[in-house]
């Protein structure tokens, strides 16, 4: 063995515990040591720059989870078991040919890498300028409280509230909450029957499609409007009717007619951002009750009206039974935390309850743990109110520098949300100014995959302002204005050129 080969290049965010300790179990499951000894706690230190007694904690936090064993006199070893865990060489090496690869593109029924998806870029955090809608400054999320609420979740005391198996069951806990903290603000009663968790709204649309649709159902969407709900309807084979908008959201009248079911973005419809008034909101649920369909609402951003009041949700307005609540807790907390929820008829929820067990069974139960202790702690309230004050904030800040330095636009008008939705003026492409914004470290989404249509418009972007720092939003707002006028002095040219 040589003890110079072992080195770890220490990253930010890690301790040099962690580090080492991954260093060295990845090196023991691949049999880098052998039976021989590893290097003394003080040779390891040495070598990796680091202090002995850092070294010997992690040693022996390996004996303990006996990864390693310690001889009197001889030093630490690879603890024998390890090995007789290996697979034999033989599977090991065994790797797939051309000649016994099976062909899986003959036998796909589907192929969703076909379909017109939204793509996110994933390094974003690296652009000095993200206008990345969906994303957050990791600084803002409630790192301490979080962190107390899972620790209450994972004491002995409460462990058994969420390692059982509960098949079909959601937590009690956070039903609760849900009932009497978060659905009171969009004026909805339930109870605790009516309410299904699920992993996000995008679930709660899987779900619906797989138990309410087949080949002969009509479902309405909005175009433009969100390209994951569409693919999810689309590939189960749904028919799609794509419903047109003006600046009051949906259009009600004659293309909902033939609709079986009908998806809202109501409070901020994605991706306009604009709200939909009182009066289209019972314009809808009246032509819903005569034409016998079904409202699907998604309460997307609803809790981000900064100039009036959130008006109530559909749901809430519904006497007859026909709208069906999506909403979610990781928009306004975490993106990744995954965490949504339906609100619909007793009979409905019990069916995708057993549909969601055949699936998942339910959401991962610690998770739903720490969440009720962060509602009823109080801490999501006042997360709320925080994050509203600071998204005002930005929000007026965008809205002044794109009146500022983006007049050639077209910026839709809205009460609020965590994006804005912008036409280039004629004859730009959205493709274009995405391309040229990244050399400058500045990253812009093209609208293009939002439109359903074929062609789709090609000069739509989209500017979030979520994951920007405060003070880079008006200079990145002028430098794009800069390079839409540079592209504007450019495009003559290429169009003379073409010819």
């Amino acid at each position: 063995m040589t003890d110079c080969l072992i080195t770890v290049e220490f990253q930010p965010g890690k301790s040099f515990q962690q580090q080492i300790r991954e260093k060295l179990v990845d090196l023991i499951k691949k049999d880098y040591f052998g039976e021989s000894n590893l290097p003394s706690s003080r040779k390891m230190a040495q070598l990796l720059g680091v202090s002995r007694n850092t070294v010997m904690l992690v040693y022996e936090g390996l004996v303990d989870e006996r990864f390693l064993i310690s001889k009197e006199r001889s030093g630490y070893f690879v603890n024998p078991e390890i090995s007789s865990e290996e697979l034999p060489e033989t599977v090991q090496n065994l790797t797939k040919t051309e000649e016994n690869a099976l062909s899986w593109g003959d036998r796909l029924k589907k192929v969703p890498s076909s379909f017109k998806m939204l793509h996110k870029d994933k390094n974003w955090i690296t652009y000095s300028y993200p206008f990345i809608y969906g994303q957050i400054e990791p600084m803002h999320f409630p790192l301490y409280q979080w962190r107390e609420c899972t620790r209450i979740a994972q004491s002995r005391g409460n462990v058994h509230e969420w390692i059982e198996d509960y098949v079909d069951v959601d937590s009690k806990a956070l039903i609760s909450q849900i009932r009497q903290s978060i659905l009171p603000k969009r004026g909805i009663t339930a109870s605790a029957e009516q309410i299904l968790l699920t992993m996000g709204t995008q679930n709660s649309f899987s779900l619906l499609a797989n138990l309410l649709t087949n080949e002969e159902t009509v479902v309405g969407l909005e175009d433009p409007g969100y390209p994951d709900q569409r693919n999810i309807f689309h590939a189960a084979r749904t028919q799609l009717n794509f419903l047109q908008l003006d600046d009051k959201g949906v259009v009600t009248g004659s293309q909902l007619k033939q609709c079986d079911y009908v998806c809202v973005t109501p409070s901020h419809q994605y991706p306009t951002t604009v709200t939909m008034p009182m009066e289209r909101r019972i314009e809808l649920l009246e032509q819903a009750s005569k034409d016998n369909f079904v409202i699907i609402e998604d309460d997307y951003e609803s809790e981000v009206n900064f100039h009036e009041r959130p008006l109530p949700s559909l749901k809430s307005m519904d006497d007859k039974g026909r709208v069906i609540y999506a909403g979610s807790l990781s928009k306004s907390l975490s993106p990744g935390l995954r965490l949504g929820y339906l609100v619909a008829d007793v009979e409905l929820i019990k069916e995708l309850r057993e549909l969601r067990r055949l699936q998942y069974r339910h959401p991962p139960a610690n998770n739903q743990a720490v969440a009720a202790l962060f509602i009823s702690q109080g801490y999501y309230d006042s997360h709320l109110r925080r994050m509203k004050t600071l998204y005002e904030t930005k929000w007026n800040l965008m809205s002044e520098g794109l009146k500022k330095h983006l007049g050639q636009c077209e910026i839709t008008e809205t009460q609020g949300s965590f994006c804005f939705w912008i036409k280039l003026p004629d004859p730009l492409k959205s493709s274009d100014l995405v391309r040229l914004a990244s050399n400058y470290s500045i990253l812009v989404e093209s609208g293009d995959s939002l439109f359903a249509q074929t062609p789709s418009p090609q000069n739509y972007i989209r500017l979030g302002f979520s994951a920007i720092a405060e003070d880079k939003i008006e200079k990145g707002i002028e430098i794009l204005g800069a390079l839409i006028l540079q592209l504007q002095q450019e495009y003559p040219q290429k169009i003379y050129a073409m010819n």
